[in-house]
């Protein structure tokens, strides 16, 4: 291991998305897996963390609260539940650490008690951590800057059925991204679906709507409709090292800083 290893903690390490960035961080060799925890009635407490990724154990047990491991790393990668990030982000701020929080369904309220840390501590927050979605949202932004209303917007996401926030944290970037470039209001302009008899289509108005079904990992897709044309920027995530790749990553970037508020455009260097 590198002596400048950036030593991580993982929240929610049983999950999915906890599996998947504890399995790419033990093959990356800038990273050191230091800590990781569970909800303290879950079974994976007191497990060695090699053997929720399926290697021979390395002496990293899985605790039942950050309090019990805080101390041991850099950063804390949050890919859990919104009701688990306000007590995550209160320990980290306690321990001067640093923070990377890619869960979804934040209300205003924690967000806004998310950059108050950050004048403290680092913090990367965003909707969506894979590189590919974040050039989607550029795209999107620079398509929606260049067509003006006459083009109607469309945004469908698709994920699988365990996902219990909607429209998806990605979904609402991709229309912030093309009402800020279309220089309107986010909330006015957004149609949540549609249903009975809803009279002509609002111009200016970006629909989204959400799909879920399955095991699909995360399906988006902005639509640019007029009269005589349509452009479809899409990306489709077959796995999700997508995300646990750009968490590690953000990971990388934020044990550099002291504080401050950052997103994966300014990780990626976009």
């Amino acid at each position: 291991m590198p002596k400048h290893a950036v030593k991580i903690i993982v929240a929610g390490a049983a999950g999915r998305m906890g599996r998947t960035i504890l399995g790419l961080a033990h093959r990356d060799p800038e990273i050191q897996i230091a800590g990781a925890f569970e909800r303290a009635d879950h079974s994976a407490v007191g497990r060695d963390v090699g053997e929720l990724i399926g290697i021979p154990q390395f002496g990293v047990p899985v605790h039942p609260d950050l309090r019990e491991c805080i101390q041991l790393g850099g950063v804390v990668i949050d890919f859990t539940q919104p009701d688990a990030v306000g007590h995550n982000l209160e320990v980290v701020l306690k321990a001067r650490r640093a923070i990377v929080i890619g869960t979804t369904g934040l209300t205003n309220t924690l967000l806004e008690k998310i950059r108050a840390a950050s004048r403290k501590i680092p913090v990367v927050q965003a909707p969506n951590m894979s590189i590919g979605v974040n050039l989607l949202f550029r795209l999107a932004a620079l398509v929606g800057g260049v067509l003006d209303d006459r083009y109607d917007v469309e945004i469908v996401e698709e994920h699988h059925r365990h996902k219990k926030d909607a429209p998806s944290g990605t979904a609402l970037e991709l229309a912030r991204q093309i009402a800020k470039a279309r220089k309107i209001n986010f909330e006015p302009n957004i149609v949540y679906g549609r249903k009975a008899i809803t009279g002509e289509r609002k111009r200016g108005a970006i629909g989204i709507h959400s799909v879920r079904g399955g095991d699909v990992i995360g399906n988006h897709q902005a639509s640019f409709m007029s009269e005589g044309e349509r452009i479809d920027l899409i990306h489709k995530a077959s796995s999700r090292e997508a995300f646990a790749s750009g968490a590690l990553l953000a990971a990388k970037f934020v044990a550099r800083k002291k504080s401050g508020f950052y997103n994966m455009q300014q990780v990626l260097g976009l």
